[in-house]
């Protein structure tokens, strides 16, 4: 009786319901007063908590599912490349031409232009750009566009003027200026350290522009149905956007932050900036690079490169001392490990540095955890350590940075090896790595339901989604409160398009996001649905 006297603030009806509640995995209507969900069931058992104020959104058979948490995204740097020109539709120069000169027409005379994505394989001329293709769309701008893969960009004469590049210009070790090879002057392209030359004197945007820029990255990360994100914190200037968002309480989502190690020094300032949606979670170290540079930490060489074995950037004791400093403030060791025998050192350290109830409270986790082998993953199980992964680099390992040339089809095999780690205890939360990777969670589900390369990995649907609700909920200590629809959770959750059980792995990244509610509020949708 008393709890029909609750009236609902927000209540959906006629949806398909995906709670992630394993003893109720499915319901039709939800309930939500101020920021919680008070009752999941079917229409009848919510029609009490209707009352006149009770605001109600008719799904129309529509699918919910638990807000989705990024696990891994860059805010910042995001945030900068939404002001960039993205030019990775472009099907010829002409079109790319067009889109600098329309974007020169909306800003100021002189300020950059800054593109990227543009592939000469795509263009209708099959040629890469020139200075004087970018000449003819913005003569008064500079201009830098990148290539979509590699360490390549062009440049037109005003930003190669600012960056005092001319025909007598020495290119700096391990980089190339590429010159015109009838006037011997240069074409605008710049290739590896040469690009550099230019990335140096772009100016920095002001505290005002990143605040602008991460605000528009915000709004593009609801858009994707996202409520919660793991903010990997690259530079002490983010810290104060993120004190100034908290003062001007402009938080449409909830944020954990997830510092570098060189900001510990910093704790009790950090500390008290966060507050309200922001928590400070955790510390990240770089034990090893990336794979695609050949610079992840392997125990044996690459096997187009056999003088590289990767680059451990830590002694065994320095990551043990620094995991057990991030332990004593009590926050979450998450350790960059890509290569076999980068984990393997991290392992080592975890279990140095932490005894077991030490791991119990503090979570520790392993970023990417990319080349595993049965012996680490049944380590990372005993040591009870989560993997954070980001699944649609299993497409860009493999069929961007050729993973079988670099590791040779035995050890590939075991590359982002989802499903065993599954089916060995392990917990997997996922992210996106945004903006290296795309920010789109169907786009990385996909690649982990559907990946082509050594299919005996791939993981079904439900635990996709799993590693983006109740698993990431976990890697925040926050499986009491969000990941799942239940009654005295936070009511955050994603409405989609479709229902993502029904639809084949190889098609889920054509799913649209409907809505995006955030704390019992509507923080996204692109069209109203039916209120009554």
């Amino acid at each position: 009786m008393g709890e029909c006297l609750l009236k609902a603030d927000l209540v959906l009806i006629n949806g398909h319901i995906l709670t992630m509640n394993s003893s109720k995995p499915y319901a039709e209507a939800v309930a939500i007063k101020k920021d919680k969900i008070v009752k999941v069931g079917i229409k009848e058992e919510i029609s009490p908590f209707i009352g006149k104020k009770t605001v109600i959104i008719d799904l129309k058979g529509k699918s919910v599912i638990p807000g989705l948490i990024d696990a891994h995204i860059h805010v910042a740097d995001f945030g900068k490349i939404l002001n960039w020109v993205n030019l990775t539709s472009a099907k010829s120069i002409r079109e790319m031409q067009d889109q600098i000169r329309s974007h020169s027409e909306r800003v100021p005379k002189g300020r950059w232009i800054i593109g990227y994505g543009w592939d000469e394989a795509n263009f209708m001329e099959k040629r890469y750009p020139n200075r004087k293709d970018l000449d003819e769309a913005s003569p008064e701008n500079p201009v830098v566009l990148y290539r979509r893969q590699g360490r390549v960009c062009v440049v037109n004469t005003k930003a190669s003027e600012l960056a005092s590049i001319t025909a007598k210009t020495i290119p700096p070790q391990g980089g190339e200026i590429e010159k015109d090879p009838q006037t011997g002057e240069p074409n605008g392209i710049l290739r590896e350290n040469a690009t550099d030359m230019v990335w140096k004197i772009i100016p920095a945007p002001t505290e005002e522009e990143i605040l602008e820029n991460v605000k528009m990255a915000f709004q593009k990360i609801l858009e994707t149905g996202i409520t919660s994100i793991h903010w990997i914190v690259l530079a002490p200037s983010e810290i104060a956007i993120i004190r100034k968002l908290c003062t001007e309480n402009e938080l449409p989502l909830r944020v954990h932050l997830i510092i570098p190690a060189t900001l510990l020094k910093d704790i009790r300032k950090l500390n008290s900036a966060t507050k309200g949606k922001v928590k400070l979670q955790g510390v990240i170290i770089f034990a090893d690079g990336a794979l695609a540079s050949r610079t992840a930490a392997l125990s044996s060489p690459y096997k187009d490169c056999p003088e590289k074995k990767g680059t451990l950037f830590y002694t065994q004791k320095q990551l043990k001392d620094l995991i057990a400093e991030i332990g004593e403030n009590n926050l979450q060791p998450v350790i960059h490990a890509m290569g076999d025998q980068a984990i393997n050192m991290a392992l080592n350290a975890i279990e140095e540095a932490l005894d077991e109830t030490a791991r119990k409270n503090l979570r520790p986790r392993i970023e990417q955890a990319a080349l595993l082998n049965m012996d680490l993953i049944r380590r990372m199980s005993d040591l009870e350590v989560t993997a954070s992964v980001q699944p649609y680099l299993i497409f860009s390992e493999f069929s961007v940075w050729s993973a079988m040339d670099g590791l040779g089809s035995e050890r590939a095999r075991w590359l982002y090896p989802l499903k065993t780690l599954m089916t060995e205890g392990v917990i997997i939360c996922g992210g996106s790595d945004c903006p290296m990777e795309p920010l789109n969670p169907f786009l990385h589900i996909k690649a982990a339901v559907a990946r082509q390369f050594f299919q005996e990995e791939q993981i079904t649907i439900d635990e996709a989604l799993r590693m983006y609700t109740v698993n990431a909920a976990y890697a925040s200590f926050e499986e009491d409160v969000k990941g799942s629809i239940e009654e005295g959770k936070l009511a955050d959750l994603t409405v989609l398009s479709q229902n993502p059980l029904k639809i084949p792995p190889n098609e889920i990244d054509s799913i649209k996001v409907e809505m995006t509610i955030v704390g019992g509020k509507v923080a996204y949708s692109p069209s109203p649905f039916t209120e009554k």
